[in-house]
């Protein structure tokens, strides 16, 4: 038998059954020979263990041969099944249950799949890499669907990326229920970090550029000045901007700072390809 998988007397329930839930969850199955929706239940309960390889322990009690553990955990009627962590019965159910159903009950328990990823991004932001922890927390955003915890930590790293469009159209998907101390904290650095990144020189290159439009040379200057702030998608469209009118602009160098710029970003980030898509398309 598995590791994970364990039959429960007197002599191994406290190690097994209460020990080792300060460890992991261990999911209790009291059953007996003469009970039919315990041969149904069992064989789901193991094959879920098997899947989840040890992230809980499965502990098997047969009710007849051990009645003072039954009686102990307050057993009344077969199956059932408990869910024990840290030491104390949190869930459980009596009685055959489908498949979906334990699946769910048991996620509330185990540890999500985007969990790790979830676990580096932040130890990158605490180190103070906000860029190469957005890689795992978008990662396990999308993973999660979007789980609200993590939306708020990939909106940090982005705030403090200078990815300052990104971080608003993420943090404007937050549900109204979901708007809390964080969700706030997030929207008022994000503001500072917008008003901070409006430095002199970018002001009056804006400027300037707005009284000659089609001078490519002050748009590839405040293209140089967004990607030093940070501002990368406000950067590459200046520079994409000057490609579609002048292909070989500065003899390449508005080609080359694009394509740094994506490269700068990381394989697979979402504006990368935005802009990796809208420079091939200008190529071919």
């Amino acid at each position: 038998m598995a590791d994970y998988i364990v039959n429960i007397d007197e002599r191994n329930a406290s190690a097994l059954l209460i020990e080792e839930s300060h460890k992991r969850p261990v999911v209790v199955d009291f059953w007996a020979d003469w009970c039919q929706p315990c041969k149904t239940l069992m064989p789901l309960l193991e094959k879920l263990a098997q899947e989840y390889q040890g992230a809980f322990l499965l502990a098997k009690v047969n009710a007849d041969e051990q009645q003072g553990i039954a009686q102990q955990l307050g057993v009344r009627s077969l199956p059932t099944v408990m869910v024990i962590q840290g030491g104390q019965p949190v869930d459980g159910f009596v009685g055959a249950q489908t498949e979906s159903f334990v699946r769910e009950m048991l996620g509330k328990y185990l540890p999500k799949p985007w969990d790790d990823l979830v676990q580096r991004g932040l130890e990158l932001i605490e180190q103070g890499d906000f860029n190469g922890a957005l890689v795992p927390l978008r990662q396990a955003w999308q993973e999660s669907k979007e789980q609200h915890d993590i939306t708020l930590s990939y909106a940090h790293a982005l705030i403090e990326s200078l990815r300052l469009d990104e971080a608003e159209t993420l943090l404007d998907g937050v549900r109204m229920a979901d708007q809390d101390a964080g969700y706030e904290q997030l929207r008022a650095q994000l503001e500072i970090k917008r008003e901070a990144a409006k430095s002199p020189e970018v002001a009056a290159l804006e400027e300037k550029l707005a009284a000659n439009p089609d001078d490519l040379d002050i748009r590839y200057q405040l293209g140089v000045q967004y990607t030093n702030a940070g501002q990368y998608r406000e950067a590459m469209e200046q520079l994409v901007a000057i490609l579609r009118k002048d292909l070989d602009h500065g003899n390449g160098a508005t080609k080359r700072m694009l394509l740094d710029s994506i490269a700068s970003l990381g394989k697979g980030d979402p504006l990368a390809v935005e802009y990796q898509r809208k420079l091939y398309s200008l190529l071919y």
